[in-house]
């Protein structure tokens, strides 16, 4: 089995406002870059048995800036994949709950309801994001037979990939798993359409 250490990326300044960053290429805070720095020293400190085989991201820059301090840190090489990216939040890019609610009220409504199956307007839906994100997990799996492998990717996209995984309705997201704290690893161990759940949501010491 391939044992994958799912991240979400550093903190971001839209964060701070609680304001939804899916495509937009949104930098890391001066917290974020230290989450970075707290992710390549855990990295580094793993166990023989742990040890990473390899380092991947999405190719949006606050998932490279947080996984890049661990690939230098273990001597890797980071490989980035659009696929990893987070899902598209459409009309709600940029946007806080309370102000789409104002600005779209009914797509609001009818998405907070059903997130995992109803996207935003002009958002990404969320099978066609597990999909995307499954497809480069496979990939991974078959690259790294028996390895284990850090993956940066996002908050809304480990979740969903979690409910496919573990055989949990989508459409329950958000209450499974109320949050992914930024800078969090959450491991899982995969083959073909087994999967085994770590850990989850744990955050490595601050440095």
């Amino acid at each position: 089995m391939t044992t994958f250490s799912l991240v979400r990326h550093g903190r971001t300044p839209w964060q701070d406002e609680n304001r939804y960053a899916g495509v937009s290429d949104v930098a890391l805070t001066d917290l974020g870059h230290g989450q970075a720095r707290a992710l390549a020293a855990w990295a580094t400190a793993r166990p023989t048995e742990e040890t990473f085989a390899g380092v991947w991201s999405s190719t949006l820059r606050r998932a490279i800036d947080t996984a890049a301090p661990a690939a230098e840190a273990l001597g890797l090489n980071l490989i980035t994949d659009a696929r990893l990216g987070e899902v598209d939040f459409g009309q709600g890019e940029g946007l806080t709950h309370a102000e789409m609610d104002e600005r779209f009220p009914e797509e609001s409504a009818a998405h907070f309801a059903h997130p995992g199956v109803i996207p935003l307007p002009g958002g990404e839906p969320g099978a066609t994001a597990i999909a995307r994100g499954s497809d480069a997990l496979r990939e991974i799996e078959a690259q790294y037979p028996d390895g284990h492998v850090l993956v940066v990717t996002h908050g809304t996209l480990i979740r969903l990939l979690l409910c496919a995984l573990l055989w949990i309705d989508i459409d329950r997201y958000r209450t499974v798993f109320p949050e992914v704290r930024n800078g969090s690893v959450t491991t899982v161990r995969i083959e073909g359409h087994r999967a085994e759940l770590l850990d989850f949501n744990v955050a490595p010491p601050a440095v």
